[in-house]
């Protein structure tokens, strides 16, 4: 027998069960019991909730680093500081750049992505750069381009093959080409910076895409007689699609109406966090470009568009709930197991499962962060 972690209910796959006992054997998960003998090493955490570690799979940096640094002792840093946000698991999220720079990052962290010593890298995301300038968002333009299998290539051996998923625009030359072939070594391509039709859009989904990139933000807009690539999100089957729930990018009105019609079990919360997040206001850069941090959000200092985040994983999921747009078993999904299967990491990580590692959160009643557990052991305590 291991120890046992003790609460009033346990977020597990498909349903939510307690009060109980959740046993933790060797740094992983064993079973659920509804009773445990009295001579039971227990962990007691009376009233409150366990979930799964949640999983941001697209966040660019975190207390004052960035992944386009390609400076893995900075990635490191922001491993250790997103145990305080609820996240056990994350994919370092890349910036266009130049191709020398990304294939310079994705070496760095393919080959020293073990060492981290907080959460998870499960994998790297590619936002970019095969993007459509209209929609830049925080995006040099400078360096978009069609998609290359040969570019890709190159990044995926540099990386070791740890390349999960990779971000383009529909309507770039190539694209359903491009999309066959890196879905079929088992890379997730999302869809977003784009002014692509809802026709442009379902060709590369036919051809493998599935995910939306932060809906309804850098994205061609609904319209009644051309739906566009917020039409697409919505309609196409079988696709997920990323929200960030801060309430600036997307407001919670539109937040639910994306939820209702795609259904919150293909709706993965995000951050789209760049490297102010956990730090005091004031100037930054986001890839290439000066941000000014105030009033809870990122901007350009030249344009004043939003650049990224500085959202908490943590904080989207206490929000969705707040809002009253899910309930607190939807919002731990939407922030753990949803954004795992959407990037085809859920093998892993984003639930509560035998065998797996025990990587999980205590939350209290209003869904606030109490503690992280890392391989069974806490990590971080409020």
């Amino acid at each position: 027998m291991g120890k046992f972690v003790k609460a009033a209910k346990f977020f597990l796959p498909h349903e939510v069960k307690g009060p109980g006992f959740l046993e933790i054997v060797d740094g992983k998960f064993g079973s659920y019991f509804k009773e445990v003998p009295e001579d039971s090493e227990i962990i007691d955490y009376k009233d409150n909730f366990i979930a799964p570690g949640l999983v941001d799979t697209h966040i660019h940096g975190f207390m004052n680093h960035d992944v386009m640094d390609n400076d893995f002792e900075g990635i490191k840093v922001m491993s250790e500081g997103l145990l305080s946000c609820g996240v056990t698991s994350f994919l370092p999220t890349t910036l266009t750049s130049s191709k020398e720079r990304l294939e310079a990052v994705a070496k760095t962290i393919g080959d020293h992505y073990k060492e981290v010593t907080g959460a998870k890298i499960q994998g790297i995301y590619f936002e970019g750069p095969f993007f459509t300038e209209k929609h830049k968002g925080a995006q040099n333009p400078g360096y978009f381009s069609d998609p290359s299998i040969e570019v890709f290539d190159a990044w995926q051996k540099a990386a070791g093959g740890l390349i999960k998923k990779i971000a383009l625009a529909p309507e770039r030359e190539g694209a359903a080409e491009f999309v066959k072939h890196v879905t079929e070594q088992g890379v997730v391509v999302s869809l977003g910076h784009s002014d692509a039709t809802l026709d442009e859009a379902s060709k590369v989904v036919e051809a493998g895409a599935s995910v939306f990139v932060h809906v309804y933000n850098g994205m061609r807009g609904l319209h009644h007689r051309e739906p566009g690539m917020l039409g697409a999100a919505m309609n196409l089957k079988n696709v997920y699609g990323e929200l960030i729930c801060d309430g600036h990018h997307v407001r919670p009105e539109a937040a639910e109406i994306y939820m209702d019609v795609r259904g919150r079990d293909h709706v993965a919360l995000i951050t789209d966090c760049m490297m102010a997040g956990g730090m005091p206001d004031g100037d930054y850069i986001l890839g290439e470009f000066p941000v000014v941090v105030a009033n809870g959000t990122a901007r350009l200092k030249d344009s004043g568009s939003l650049a990224g985040s500085i959202l908490k994983l943590k904080e989207g999921l206490k929000n969705v709930s707040d809002w009253g747009i899910a309930t607190p078993k939807e919002a731990v999904a939407m922030a753990s197991e949803v954004p795992a299967k959407s990037c085809n990491i859920y093998d892993k990580c984003g639930a509560i499962l035998p065998g797996r590692d025990a990587d999980f959160i205590v939350l209290n009643p209003e869904l606030d962060l109490l503690a992280t557990y890392l391989d069974g052991v806490k990590r971080y305590e409020k």
